[in-house]
């Protein structure tokens, strides 16, 4: 491993993503001399100019004998075990980092600072578990029960364990910092990662067309779309697709696109082994024609999607705030979304976008309903949904801050390229 420049401050990254969360930051970092930059993750692929990859491997996964309550702190501990011996490694190269920065949850910042002592520990706080007032119990037809109550409250361990040892923390939203305990809201700044403005922008008139899958819809005027990561109700995807059945007895031009892989990235798996998306097509009756599954997408394939969009839905359990709705947002989708807290940090009923209930597919229906038959009138609501992101989560205004905040008193006094990224 190279240094770039006679004493230069030294990073590193830890998530088992990559670059996920961290790759603005890293990019910026990674261009400036005065900055050497390693990220220690769990994901072979990819990689970054100027960026040194350090993999690390845990030994094997939790037992199947280990307690339930505690499979998530011991998957947790053999995380930072192999982070350890990654860090031993680098230490033997030379490489002892003045900050690190780590995701908190999965483990990889748990031993850090008993292998850097002396290094500044920045953590990124993303979600904190509660049994009751936010995700867990939300929906009434899955109560919870003692056991997900004390499994719930065991799953806070690692993060707890961060929240000591760290020197400082980030959250991206306010709804997200006030799960973390009060007693550590001190450590925790609240500050987005930022949405590119310049990437995600408007196209008036733009019509779908992907040729790599095949998807040609430019003979389509009312257009509705939807994100996800995967296909689960943490992200109300029954709910949609109750709405999808509605929208389409009514509207019988009207073509929907269903971005996202068919998985349940957030929550638990249906017990029979299906996936939501064979639960709800054969519950439902739907013309698959004017219904497309694109599967996960590149970028800008992603882009032209919600440049085409007619009218966005976004619904969430109170839980993290997905990146995908201040991107349709940023690009002037007009957003049908869930009056849940994490959305009602950002959206105003009738000036940036539309609210709903989550649990009514009739009144998602509804307010579809109301933006593709008043198209003119919600331009004023589509141009507030993307000022709303260009003032408050613009990556060209965040990045400079979290910079600065992150750096603190280590930023150099000089610094080629900083800032460009």
């Amino acid at each position: 491993m190279k240094s770039p420049a006679k004493n230069p401050l030294r990073i590193l990254f830890l998530h088992p993503n990559f670059p996920a969360q961290f790759r603005h930051l890293a990019t910026v970092l990674a261009k400036d001399n005065n900055y050497q930059v390693v990220f220690g993750t769990n994901r072979r692929e990819g990689k970054m100019t100027g960026v040194y990859k350090a993999i690390y491997e845990p030994s094997r996964e939790a037992s199947a004998h280990t307690h339930h309550y505690i499979r998530n702190l011991e998957n947790a501990v053999l995380t930072g075990q192999a982070v350890y011996r990654m860090a031993e490694k680098l230490k033997g190269q030379g490489f002892i980092p003045d900050i690190v920065y780590g995701h908190s949850g999965w483990g990889p910042t748990l031993f850090i600072k008993d292998i850097f002592p002396k290094t500044e520990l920045v953590c990124y706080f993303e979600w904190f578990y509660h049994a009751h007032g936010s995700d867990a119990d939300f929906d009434p037809n899955e109560p919870i029960n003692p056991n997900d109550e004390c499994r719930i409250r065991v799953k806070n361990s690692p993060i707890l364990l961060d929240l000591c040892s760290c020197d400082r923390g980030l959250s991206p939203t306010n709804w997200q910092r006030q799960q973390f305990p009060p007693e550590f809201h001190s450590k925790i700044t609240v500050r987005h990662d930022g949405v590119d403005t310049q990437y995600f922008h408007s196209q008036p008139g733009a019509k779908l067309v992907l040729p790599r899958i095949n998807l040609d819809l430019s003979h389509v005027d009312e257009l509705v779309t939807y994100v996800g990561r995967g296909m689960e109700p943490y992200r109300g995807f029954p709910q949609f697709m109750e709405a999808v059945a509605l929208i389409q007895q009514r509207r019988p031009h009207t073509h929907v696109v269903v971005v996202g892989e068919d998985r349940v990235a957030y929550g638990k798996n249906l017990p029979d082994g299906k996936t939501y998306k064979q639960l709800m097509l054969e519950k439902l009756d739907l013309d698959l024609s004017r219904l497309h599954f694109t599967d996960r997408l590149p970028y800008s394939e992603y882009l032209q999607v919600l440049q085409a969009s007619s009218a966005h839905i976004y619904l969430t359990r109170p839980f993290v705030l997905s990146w995908s709705m201040l991107e349709a947002m940023a690009t002037g989708c007009l957003l049908v979304a869930s009056g849940t807290p994490p959305v009602l940090e950002v959206i105003e009923d009738g000036v940036n976008g539309l609210l709903v209930d989550f649990f009514s597919p009739q009144e998602i229906a509804n307010r579809v309903d109301e933006a593709l038959d008043n198209p003119e009138d919600m331009m004023g609501i589509r141009t507030q949904a993307r000022e709303t992101i260009v003032q408050n989560y613009d990556l060209a205004t965040l990045l400079p801050q979290h910079l600065d905040w992150f750096l603190g008193e280590k930023k150099p006094v000089k610094s080629k390229g900083f800032g460009n990224g």
